[in-house]
């Protein structure tokens, strides 16, 4: 996401203190957070690797359509 619009919060003192960011940057941030912490482990490491080589499955419109969510 290039190019977001990112704000930061300043003190009264003019030290930053939190910032912003917009809402499908700060999902992709905690995406690549969680696959890291994931990956951290060797047996999720591998669970992953062979879910990804998975053909079989459901879309996730499928999923969201078949449990309603």
């Amino acid at each position: 996401m290039s190019g977001a619009e990112i704000q930061i919060v300043s003190n009264e003192a003019g030290e930053p203190t939190a910032v912003i960011v917009p809402i499908g940057l700060w999902r992709e941030i905690q995406s690549e957070r969680e696959t890291a912490y994931l990956l951290k482990s060797d047996s999720m490491k591998q669970r992953l690797l062979e879910a990804k080589q998975r053909q079989e499955g459901l879309s996730i419109e499928a999923v969201v359509e078949k449990f309603g969510i």
